[in-house]
């Protein structure tokens, strides 16, 4: 069980099994760049637990919306405005464009509706 008293090593094992564990990490290891990259690895969701600033972290934040366009909701109003990221989301699902900046809604509804017209 992990808490706020978890070393790092554990925590790393255990967000490996379940990434909800980096929940009840400390505020420590959620700004821990290699182990907030571990679990959105495993589930892109897990953005929603890392640190802020971590949520504004193009790399770790392409990551999750690669590997869940739903993360693209806890990016930070920057990255949710950063063309490559939000493509990325989109790419994954067309669902992702609820999520992006306004100014990025139209570009990426293009997208989406070229790849959808693309396929048939």
């Amino acid at each position: 069980m992990i808490n706020k008293n978890s070393t790092k090593a554990e925590v790393l094992k255990a967000v490996k099994q379940n990434w909800r564990a980096l929940e009840f990490a400390n505020e420590v290891l959620r700004n821990d760049r290699e182990v907030v990259l571990t679990a959105v690895k495993e589930e892109g969701r897990a953005l929603f637990y890392a640190s802020e600033a971590l949520q504004n972290d193009r790399e770790v934040v392409l990551v999750a919306v690669k590997q869940n366009e739903r993360a693209l909701f806890y990016a930070s109003a920057a990255l949710r405005n950063d063309r490559e990221v939000v493509m990325a989301a989109v790419k994954n699902s067309g669902l992702a464009l609820k999520d992006a900046s306004e100014d990025l809604k139209f570009e990426a509804l293009r997208y989406v509706g070229l790849s959808v017209w693309n396929r048939s």
